[in-house]
């Protein structure tokens, strides 16, 4: 069950133990959308397209199908599940650039729901069903 607030559409900001989660390439062209912003503000390496990079977390979203995601979002929660002092901010990924939509990139993110410390965007909430 999901009892959380959620991701913010307009994050501009983070606090000192936030990291901003954005879609992103393997090549790690941070060149648009969320991935731009992460790249401006919030640390993003240009290069690094997977993981953590200052005060962000990339999950490569424009290499294939859905399927092609689910591994690195799983990786992601196990990650978050380990670092517990970070308050996860997931944008919604894949819904971008990428060209997905909520119904297809919200069920990767079923795990997340009970881990605390991952904040999800309402619309993968309302498709997971919590």
């Amino acid at each position: 069950m999901y009892n959380r607030e959620y991701t913010s559409d307009r994050i501009s900001e983070l606090k000192e133990n936030e990291i901003f989660v954005f879609g992103s390439n393997l090549a790690g062209a941070h060149g648009g959308g969320a991935a731009r912003l992460a790249y401006n503000r919030f640390g993003a390496i240009w290069g690094q397209g997977v993981g953590l990079q200052g005060q962000s977390y990339g999950i490569p979203t424009m290499q294939g199908g859905v399927e092609t995601i689910q591994p690195y979002v799983d990786e992601f929660i196990y990650f978050a599940k380990q670092h517990t002092e970070y308050k996860f901010l997931v944008t919604l990924i894949g819904c971008g650039i990428a060209g997905f939509t909520p119904e297809e990139i919200g069920p990767l993110f079923k795990d997340a729901m009970d881990v605390e410390n991952i904040i999800l965007p309402k619309e993968f909430v309302e498709v997971i069903g919590g």
